[in-house]
């Protein structure tokens, strides 16, 4: 199991350390980050978070046994008015632990966030289009497909595509009824 926690200053060094390759930053950043990840960005990304009324909340994710920090969600957009939010920077970055479902159990932590604490209607997300992994564990706690964004970054001599995926609140309810 996992729990979240507000992403900290004293958290920046370990996400510099999973952030290995221009392209392994892009697909967790976007294009707001330059290769090497460093303080001073994550100092610019980290000075307007986590307070009562941003409208981004970013998490470290904790491994509940050991209370090691093992990844790396944020709930950006969030627009209380129009109750909807994005989900972003999901990196799962403790190698050890890929592959157990913890981008699942990641998401559904944020999701109890979106939902069941700040009461929104949708939540989306854009995943490129050849990480089937990651499509895979979106789709498996209720993300749906909603299109294909063709061609949407370059990057060197080639485009990637994105997909954009979505899931509503009474998805949600309905997913988690039991």
């Amino acid at each position: 199991m996992v729990k979240l926690k507000f992403f900290e200053r004293s958290d920046f060094q370990q996400l510099i350390n999973w952030v290995e390759t221009p392209e392994f930053l892009l697909q967790w950043g976007g294009p707001n980050f330059s290769f090497p990840l460093n303080e001073e960005q994550l100092e610019n990304y980290f000075k307007d978070v986590n307070k009562v009324n941003s409208s981004t909340w970013v998490y470290s994710v904790l491994e509940n046994e050991t209370g090691n920090v093992i990844g790396h969600i944020s709930l950006g957009n969030i627009d209380r008015k129009n109750k909807s939010a994005r989900v972003g920077k999901v990196l799962v970055g403790d190698k050890n632990v890929r592959g157990n479902g913890i981008g699942q159990l990641m998401m559904k932590e944020i999701l109890k966030v979106a939902f069941e604490e700040l009461a929104l209607h949708k939540v989306s997300l854009g995943v490129f289009d050849f990480n089937s992994i990651a499509i895979i564990s979106y789709e498996k706690v209720g993300f749906k497909k909603d299109g294909l964004l063709r061609d949407s970054r370059k990057i060197g001599d080639e485009y990637w595509s994105l997909w954009e995926m979505s899931i509503l609140e009474n998805e949600w309810i309905e997913i988690n009824k039991n």
